[in-house]
């Protein structure tokens, strides 16, 4: 048995909190490329995105230069109630492995959402609310979006009509009643509510949809609402990461208090939010010369990184949304009903395209089962039963902590817990 040499859980204080989100694309020498039109192939400026997202949504987009962004007094208020989220240490894990690595996982899952989502929930639904919008709309695929942006609409006040992966909601039918206790409107996509729904029903007859097919009919919902309406993202877009850089900012601090620094860096990578969050100041470490492995884990059934193409491609299966450059399967892939909903989607986030393109960082794909055993381990050893989501990075820090009982280095291995899987044991049952 090791010997405990730091506490199992290391917080910060409130004071220790990061008051600034941290702008990733500041320190990368070669930026993301810009949105395009789809048909002008022309970068599009604020006033072309004006009538999908919030007006500082879009300043935060498109800022490619600003280092550091203030967090608004009224989102750290709302963050103080679930943040500085905890540093823990897996002693357990690293027994029952008998590894000499030091494993680390930060653990976003402590509030009713079950998850990281709700660090760019809250910002997005103060910021419309701002606006003086009435409503939002999104899509969310395993529910932890819809479920953390329900919350952070009933804080600030709007209305919420969230478009729901039709395989997920079959799958969670109680994430759906969670989203509608905090008041939203939940609709199984593709629905029969939107014109690009009906023709995604008429075209796949008896698909379980996709995050692709459900953003296409929350942009749909929002543009047609006489701009009293706007629609928001959980993952995949500049301003989502910088919002999330909150978990890296968080991490690295807590590790200093520590005296640690890691060699890796793992999160599971559907859309890119939660690592590109947690990777966020290590990437600014590992452009200054530092020596740090970042590794993006997808799954095996939605490949995006590592069986995708570097190109521009639609962000939604309706084709309604700028093109984007990132690394994807198709914006017409719809990937089969795993049961890591919140990994489903075609496309990988821009910034997270352009550093894997930059080899800036590592990306493996895992098979569902392996996932699934993982899981259970941590389960056991740690106590916390984890989303499938966030397994995928639960199973990578398991293999890099082999690898370090095959070689003998006490590599120090941190990854981010992203959320819960308490609404997930139809998934466990399945893999048991």
């Amino acid at each position: 048995m090791k010997t405990r040499t730091v506490p199992n859980r290391t917080y910060l204080t409130e004071k220790e909190m990061p008051e600034k989100w941290f702008n990733v694309r500041s320190a990368m020498k070669v930026k993301p490329e810009p949105m395009i039109h789809p048909g002008t192939k022309q970068p599009l400026g604020f006033k072309d995105i004006q009538p999908i997202f919030c007006d500082e949504v879009i300043r935060q987009e498109l800022d490619n230069d600003t280092p550091y962004v203030d967090i608004p007094d009224e989102v750290l208020r709302y963050y103080r109630m679930f943040r500085p989220s905890p540093l823990c240490r897996a002693y357990e894990l690293e027994a029952a492995l008998d590894t000499p690595a030091k494993i680390y996982y930060k653990f976003e899952g402590n509030n009713t959402s079950g998850s990281h989502k709700l660090n760019s929930a809250a910002p997005q639904a103060y910021y419309a609310k701002k606006q003086g919008l009435k409503s939002i709309t999104t899509e969310t695929g395993a529910g932890q979006w819809g479920t953390a942006l329900s919350m952070a609409c009933a804080h600030f006040g709007l209305d919420l009509t969230v478009f729901m992966v039709k395989v997920s909601s079959e799958q969670k039918p109680y994430r759906k009643a969670v989203m509608e206790t905090y008041g939203a409107n939940v609709i199984a996509s593709p629905s029969a509510t939107t014109d690009i729904g009906k023709k995604l029903l008429a075209d796949f007859p008896g698909t379980g949809g996709s995050l692709g097919c459900a953003i296409s009919e929350a942009i749909e919902a929002a543009v047609k609402s006489g701009g009293s309406s706007r629609y928001t993202l959980g993952s995949v877009l500049n301003h989502v990461l910088l919002h999330q850089s909150v978990i890296g900012l968080e991490s690295k601090a807590a590790l200093e208090k520590l005296g640690e620094y890691p060699d890796i860096v793992i999160g599971c990578a559907g859309g890119g939010s939660n690592f590109g969050g947690i990777i966020a100041p290590f990437v600014k470490d590992k452009l200054d010369g530092k020596k740090v492995k970042l590794l993006a884990v997808e799954p095996a059934n939605c490949p995006s990184l590592t069986k995708g193409k570097f190109e521009f491609d639609f962000g939604d299966t309706g084709k309604i949304t700028p093109m984007m450059k990132m690394y994807t399967l198709g914006s017409e892939f719809i990937p089969p009903p795993d049961h890591a909903g919140g990994l489903r989607y075609h496309g990988m986030s821009p910034i997270i395209s352009k550093l894997y393109e930059d080899k800036l960082i590592d990306a493996i794909a895992v098979p569902e089962q392996d996932v699934f055993k993982s899981a259970r381990l941590f389960a056991k050893t740690e106590t916390i039963l984890p989303a499938p989501e966030s397994a995928h990075a639960i199973h990578a820090a398991v293999l890099e902590a082999q690898n370090c009982k095959k070689t003998g280095e006490a590599k120090t291995i941190v990854f981010c817990l992203s959320g819960t899987g308490y609404f997930d044991l139809a998934a466990y049952v399945k893999n048991a």
